[in-house]
């Protein structure tokens, strides 16, 4: 590892950068833009709640292509964190990183004029990825909210929030790997700050087994659930 100025900043260059731009680029695969535009030939984010998330789609378009979606969000996180770890190590801090990149480009793709998911099942990928116990805590309170209560911006809020302290307790050795998780939750958190709205106003959609008929324009305003 660099130890002085000046390889931190070439370790950046040649290591850090390159792997964040290609995390960000694998984000950035939109499975359900890429279905429903490219296969469907209609844009999901014309529908419902005008976000381009796993919940959105399946309440819009619902069916087996539903599968490609998650096929998607999955294996693009798989791809970032085995791509960068291959290039700088296969520790926790580069794991933690390609993971941030990859939900950036998820949540902000450059190719579908920044406007993607909010990164639930990506992230839960990765915190898969990361630790078993991780993902227990962000997986079970998040299935666990969302049976209960049937809001997926529910058990989603608690899967960014809860991430970054669990790694704090699974990682305190790893500074940088804390702080990419607080990041990380962070931003889950603020792509659900309408859903958050809604929740305190008791106007938020319930999460249903039945997809509507994609028929309508986005909801002015709202940005509703979505992974």
């Amino acid at each position: 590892m660099p130890v002085s100025l000046l390889d931190w900043l070439l370790y950046f260059a040649v290591f850090l950068l390159p792997t964040a731009v290609l995390a960000y680029l694998c984000g950035c695969f939109n499975g359900a833009v890429v279905v429903s535009k490219y296969i469907l030939r209609d844009d999901i984010r014309n529908h419902g709640s005008g976000n381009a998330g796993l919940t959105n789609f399946y309440r819009t378009f619902g069916g087996v292509l539903t599968l490609a979606v998650i096929l998607c969000d999955v294996l693009k996180m798989i791809v970032a964190v085995k791509a960068v770890t291959l290039l700088i190590g296969d520790t926790v801090v580069a794991k933690y990183w390609a993971g941030l990149f990859c939900l950036l480009g998820h949540m902000f793709p450059c190719m579908f004029h920044f406007r993607g998911g909010k990164g639930i099942l990506s992230g839960g990928t990765l915190a898969i990825m990361i630790d078993w116990r991780v993902a227990v805590v962000v997986w079970g309170g998040f299935l666990l909210l969302t049976a209960l209560t049937r809001y997926v911006s529910l058990g989603s809020l608690w899967a960014g929030s809860s991430f970054p302290f669990i790694s704090w307790y699974c990682y305190p050795q790893f500074p940088l790997a804390v702080v990419l998780a607080f990041v990380t939750g962070a931003l889950v958190v603020w792509q659900h700050r309408s859903n958050i709205g809604r929740l305190i106003h008791h106007n938020e959609n319930k999460f249903s087994f039945r997809h509507k008929s994609p028929d309508r324009p986005p909801e002015s305003g709202t940005r509703g659930d979505k992974l």
